[in-house]
């Protein structure tokens, strides 16, 4: 399944949960029984269309490739913004194009009217993470398959839609953050933390189906336990504190490799920082700073302020100075100035971040940033974008080419025609760069290999393999 009206690439959907869909597809040759899924979106959405699946394999049902095997097709429906909302919705079209029978859930869901208006048709729309409702909804038009437990198996850990060595590990559920772009509180809701004990038994799940990553998501993961005031839960019939840190110690043990996403640079953060010095958890912090300007971060509302995120940063080199940091900046937001992004570059040049990506603002729908006075012409925007990303790439490029020499541990993504692919510590699947193993066959997708790094641009690496 794809779209084919719009570019997948100006939004936040992954390509790796299509390829995964394709290959687990059953194939099976029962009729009535057989469901099509677009998931599309950001890893957090991703999991939702996993339990989704779960549930449905669970009770039977078979996930088919193509629209036309299938007797009903579920689209997860992305709505952060509106490039995505586009997709979401050419998606839809193509769904009912093809087949005709479409159910929609996920983020823009909670725009019902918004879908009906362009898509009458559609069966049933629901919101974000309402995994008992798709399913019901799913029984309502296709109804439950006879189903023999013991030849159609689902595994302990649940449907996948990553590679088998790598998983996302959702930890909670929400927003408490209030930003001025953002709607994903009122898609979402408030914070809600997962109990540290069922998250600790998903992880072990998972480490024990073979997953070599986890890739630690959620809105805010510095603010995990928030609403539960941090109470002390039990796993494995031990005591855990329900907050990033105590969570992070427990994965810590699993001997693994853990990552961090979406971290608020938090003084709580600073706990962890010893962690990722002492190799218990990559040194791997993926922190959307957004902005650099103490009045666009208040125009934001943005729980941080530029001068003290440079302190941070500094003083977590000095712990950890093998700390990768990711983040993601705005440029032309409402207001913003001359000098005013020119102190965002200057920022740049002083942080001298790893991995940054940027968007050039636009409005989305139900956003406060929307009435703001003062916005930037669209060929400033631009303008300020393609200086942003010239100075960053220049930064990358930097960075990558002091690791030249130096071997690391790397995890082996895909084989192809052309040898090896994978990632370092320094990588996280999609949004990174990768590590090219040219020639390289002798190797599996999931095999932690040791490399030499012979090359790099500004966004990859190319390595040779070396002994362990």
């Amino acid at each position: 399944m794809s779209v084919e009206i719009f570019n997948p690439n100006k939004t936040t959907t992954l390509e790796t949960p299509v390829k995964v869909l394709e290959s687990n597809s059953t194939n099976s040759s029962k009729i009535g029984s057989r469901i099509g899924f677009v998931s599309l979106g950001c890893p957090k959405n991703l999991v939702d269309s996993e339990r989704i699946l779960t549930q449905l394999r669970t009770e039977g049902y078979d996930v088919v490739p193509t629209y036309n095997d299938a007797e009903l097709v579920i689209v997860n429906t992305c709505g952060f913004i509106d490039s995505a909302v586009q997709e979401s919705l050419d998606t839809i079209g193509e769904a009912l194009a093809e087949n005709g029978k479409v159910i929609v859930t996920g983020c823009l869901g909670i725009k019902e009217d918004e879908i009906r208006e362009v898509h009458p048709n559609v069966l049933a729309i629901t919101g974000p993470h309402a995994y008992e409702s798709v399913v019901e909804q799913v029984h309502e038009h296709l109804p439950k398959p006879q189903h023999d437990p013991f030849l159609q198996l689902v595994p302990d850990h649940g449907i996948k839609l990553t590679p088998k060595h790598y998983a996302y590990l959702k930890i909670s559920e929400g927003c408490n953050h209030r930003c001025t772009f953002c709607i994903i509180p009122s898609m979402r809701g408030d914070l809600v933390s997962r109990p540290v004990g069922e998250v600790l038994d998903e992880a072990t799940r998972l480490k024990n189906a073979g997953v070599k990553e986890l890739l630690v998501i959620s809105q805010d993961t510095s603010a995990y336990g928030v609403d539960v005031k941090y109470q002390t839960g039990f796993w494995d019939g031990m005591p855990v504190k329900t907050d990033m840190l105590g969570l992070c110690k427990k994965l810590a043990e699993m001997g693994i490799w853990v990552r961090l996403h979406y971290v608020y640079p938090y003084p709580s953060v600073d706990k962890v920082i010893p962690l990722m010095a002492e190799g218990k958890i990559l040194p791997y912090l993926d922190i959307p700073f957004q902005h650099a300007n103490p009045r666009i971060l208040k125009l934001m509302k943005r729980p941080a302020a530029a001068e003290k995120t440079l302190e941070r940063i500094q003083a977590w080199r000095a712990i950890c100075p093998q700390l990768i940091i990711r983040s993601t900046f705005i440029v032309g937001f409402p207001g913003e100035t001359e000098d005013e992004f020119q102190q965002l570059l200057d920022f740049l040049t002083v942080a001298q971040l790893d991995r940054v990506g940027c968007f050039k603002y636009s409005d989305v729908e139900g956003a406060k940033a929307n009435d703001l006075p003062d916005p930037v012409p669209e060929s400033v925007k631009q303008e300020r974008f393609e200086r942003f990303m010239a100075l960053q790439s220049k930064i990358s490029a930097e960075k990558l080419q002091q690791k030249i020499g130096l071997e690391y541990q790397i995890l082996i993504d895909e084989v192809t025609s052309e040898g090896a692919v994978g990632r370092c510590f320094a990588d996280a699947p999609e949004i990174d760069g990768q590590v090219y193993l040219t020639d390289e066959f002798d190797v599996n997708p999931g095999d932690l290999i040791w490399g030499q790094i012979i090359h790099a641009d500004e966004h990859d690496m190319w390595a040779v393999k070396v002994e362990d």
